[in-house]
């Protein structure tokens, strides 16, 4: 059963930092590309990051350039989020999503390409 299951998500202060991981099970990450997508209330989803299968390339949205650092270890089949630096306007469900390819690709963000996504978790930046 292909299964994506998010955590260390939680409530920070402005300013704080958290480390979200995504592991993956049922399938072989290391042929997918790992998505990172967000969704607050009321607000569309969005894209976060994207790191290739071989994890040699990532793409982040202008948001949180500087901010996020996208990394995986496949033997663990483990994609993580390191977000640093977090902004109250960064709440939000966080879900990590998964494609069958080796590339990131222009649309990225769309996430609509994706086959796997898992159910989420909550980051909250506030005082």
């Amino acid at each position: 059963q292909v299964q994506l299951v998010e955590s260390g998500g939680g409530l920070v202060q402005p300013g704080g930092s958290l480390r979200l991981s995504c592991a993956a099970s049922g399938f072989t990450a290391v042929y997918y590309v790992i998505g990172w997508f967000r969704q607050a209330p009321g607000k569309e989803r969005e894209g976060v990051s994207c790191i290739t299968n071989s994890g040699g390339r990532t793409e982040y949205a202008d948001s949180v350039k500087g901010r996020f650092t996208v990394s995986r270890d496949n033997a663990k089949n483990t994609v993580y989020l390191q977000m640093n630096s977090l902004k109250p306007e960064d709440t939000a469900v966080y879900y990590c999503a998964a494609v069958y390819r080796a590339w990131c690709g222009s649309n990225w963000y769309g996430g609509s390409e994706y086959e796997y996504w898992g159910q989420g978790t909550q980051v909250t930046v506030s005082s």
